[in-house]
């Protein structure tokens, strides 16, 4: 996971604020229980004479290393414009005390509730507060919004959910998300055994990180024990109740994203002052996103905080309520620098200017009529299905988007459109609706929606996955009876997507995609019925003469940042291997993050992550996932490592978890060993 601003210098912005700023270090706030938590502050200079409303960034990701140089950038330019801009270590994390059990707990709501009170009675504070965060701290912007604090006047949510069962890392559709469930918990599992730094807490350092190494635990455990929308993930998701949330929130993503379908029901769902921003950017802030047009995002952020912490009028809104992206057409590349298209404009969510049109399924076709009743097309399992759709959410990472579907496309059964003509804008959620029919009792929906050129070329822009035990609800799963006819719906991820005269639209389906969905526990036949029920919706927005002025963006903003050392230069790596004697496919996905070394503190810092998903040939029961991680931080004679190998298989009715965490002093000499192994029942997945 790569937090730092980009290394290359094109973007730099002068320091010349309209008010002076004053970084301090180490600061700590103290909660009830008596732990304190770690944080820095940037101060106008005359802020304890011209009090200023604060902004709270709350993260799990250490405000002294790996997010040091990002928070050099950003915090420093809210300061400048008049803001205490606070940047806190949640308890377990960084230096702050204590241990970091598991995401979005309670305690980590509370102690955000003890930092507000502890901000307002500071002599620098008028009482206003916002917060601002990405990834975790979007997800945490919201849980703390819904806590409702006096003092909490509005946030700013990146590239977060209001639903951490159906729409996050773990599980989509009502089954595993196979990519990123053992990924994204080995990475927490490494990251939250970090040492504090001696330098700042003093000897009790080392006591502090051999209390995090025993007791800090690989949190995929919990999340497999959890199959369903259960209590436990109904915890954090303000999609529960969205009204627990009374302030203006401005929600940010980008198409790249594996966040963006939130923006949406955040807006239909929360205060109508709310606003919503998508742009073409993959999981990083707008001002330093790729692929470009990246915009003078702190800027943006700015107005926002002017108009809801200070009262003034901005301008920000008179806009419209959602301000996103319309990407032009582009053939599949699994990088890209860039995104063509237009910003556009829409006044309410949803918009009137967005109305469904439907194709329907019938022999290998999308039809503009319904289609004849009573044609079965037979959908069968292919283990092997899904190894060239990409990563779930991108980071800007060079290799991590979809390739030409084509080579998907013969493992899956696809319906193809007419070629459109006339040129078409989507955006919003298209949906598959389908009568369809399993031989087993488990079963999987996956459906892709690519876009074909006129030369062949076949790009992802959307897709969508359903258990289908899971069709009626994700809290009560039910068992399907083999050979019965269902009616189910799926709905694709949110894209907001042109489609050229003369390109077709394909609708490709199948039981399986691996590494995307961990695959049931047999092989799977699918019967899809044609007829009105089994049909494709889609979101086309008619474009308004307004939406051309909807690009008022800055220049992206990247103030100089913190001086720093490259000592070892990022590298990636992602191969797909496939062993023809044995039928066995592996995704082989290696990242070097570098190393580098801060000036201002001395700090070292760096890792590598590589990750296998292994999967043979008509057996679903062969699916093999493998995270392992390296991560070093230090300074000088002071020098931590840590190692972490994470595993996860499963047979027809078991899920097994093996992770092993090692932790290494100076001279890598071991301090610490451990390996936790779990056996966990399948439930209706």
């Amino acid at each position: 996971m790569v937090f730092n601003i980009k290394d290359s210098e094109k973007r730099k912005i002068k320091k010349d604020f309209p008010r002076k700023v004053r970084k301090i270090k180490h600061v700590w706030i103290p909660m009830s229980d008596g732990a304190k938590l770690a944080a820095t502050i940037w101060l106008p200079e005359d802020a304890e004479a011209k009090p200023v409303p604060a902004i709270l960034e709350y993260l799990p990701y250490r405000k002294n290393d790996f997010t040091a140089i990002r928070d050099s950038a950003r915090h420093p330019y809210f300061a400048g414009h008049g803001y205490a801009s606070i940047r806190v270590d949640i308890r377990g994390s960084g230096d702050s005390d204590g241990i970091l059990l598991d995401e979005y707990i309670k305690q980590e709501q509370d102690d955000a509730l003890e930092i507000f009170d502890w901000i307002i009675k500071q002599p620098w504070s008028t009482g206003a507060i916002g917060m601002i965060g990405k990834s975790w701290g979007g997800f945490n912007g919201l849980q703390v919004a819904a806590r409702q604090h006096p003092a909490l006047k509005t946030i700013i949510t990146l590239d977060s959910t209001d639903d951490r069962y159906s729409d996050d890392v773990h599980y989509r559709g009502g089954t595993i998300l196979a990519s990123d469930m053992l990924w994204w918990a080995s990475t927490m599992f490494v990251y939250n055994a970090r040492p504090q730094d001696p330098e700042v807490v003093g000897d009790g350092w080392k006591e502090n990180w051999l209390d995090r190494l025993e007791n800090t635990p690989p949190l995929v455990e919990e999340w497999v024990r959890h199959q369903r929308r259960d209590d436990y993930w109904k915890h954090g998701s303000i999609n529960e109740n969205y009204s627990d949330i009374q302030i203006p929130v401005f929600t940010v993503s980008g198409w790249q994203d594996g966040y963006t379908n939130a923006v949406f029901r955040l807006l239909e769902n929360l205060p109508k002052e709310s606003k919503g921003l998508i742009g073409p950017w993959a999981h990083e802030f707008p001002e330093v996103a790729t692929p470009d047009p990246a915009i003078g995002f702190l800027q943006e952020c700015l107005r926002w905080w002017d108009q809801w912490l200070k009262g003034k009028n901005t301008g920000i809104m008179d806009e419209p309520k959602l301000i996103s992206w319309i990407q032009n057409s582009e053939l599949p590349q699994v990088t890209y620098d860039e995104r063509p298209g237009k910003w556009v404009g829409d006044h309410s969510w949803p918009s009137k200017h967005v109305k469904d049109t439907s194709l329907w399924l019938s022999n290998g076709k999308l039809l503009s009529e319904k289609s004849t009743d009573g044609e079965k097309f037979s959908i069968p399992s292919v283990q092997e299905h899904g190894f060239y759709t990409g990563v779930f959410c991108p980071f800007g990472q060079p290799g991590d988007l979809p390739g030409d579907q084509r080579t998907e496309n013969g493992k899956s059964v696809v319906f193809t459109s007419k070629p459109f003509e006339e040129t078409t804008d989507l955006l919003g959620h298209p949906e598959l609706h389908a009568e369809l029919s399993s031989d087993q009792e488990n079963a999987l929906l996956i459906v892709r929606l690519c876009d074909k050129a006129p030369t062949g070329e076949s790009t992802l822009i959307s897709w969508g996955l359903l258990n289908l035990t899971h069709r009626n609800s994700h809290e009560h799963p039910e068992l399907l009876e083999p050979g019965k006819k269902y009616k189910v719906k799926v709905k694709l991820d949110v894209l907001g997507q042109q489609i050229p005269k003369g390109h077709q639209l394909e609708v490709a389906l199948s039981p399986t995609s691996w590494p995307q969905a961990w695959p049931s526990s047999k092989n799977v036949t699918l019967n899809v019925y044609s007829g009105k029920d089994t049909k494709l919706t889609l979101p086309v927005r008619t474009p308004q003469p307004e939406d051309e002025d909807c690009g008022h963006f800055g220049p992206p903003e990247t103030a100089e940042v913190i001086g720093k050392e490259i000592l070892r230069e990022e590298n990636r790596t992602r191969e797909v291997r496939h062993d023809l004697i044995n039928g066995v496919w592996k995704l082989e996905d290696f990242s070097d993050e570098g190393e580098r070394k801060l000036h201002h503190n001395g700090i070292e810092y760096g890792s590598k992550n590589y990750n296998t998903f292994t999967i043979k040939e008509n057996d679903p029961l062969s699916a093999h996932v493998q995270c392992k991680w390296e991560l070093r931080l230090g300074r000088s004679d002071w020098q931590t490592k840590l190692v972490s190998d994470s595993e996860m298989t499963s047979d027809a009715t078991t899920y097994y978890l093996k992770n092993t965490l090692t932790a290494y002093e100076n001279n890598d000499k071991e301090v610490f060993h451990k390996t936790w192994e779990t056996e966990i029942p399948r439930d209706f997945t």
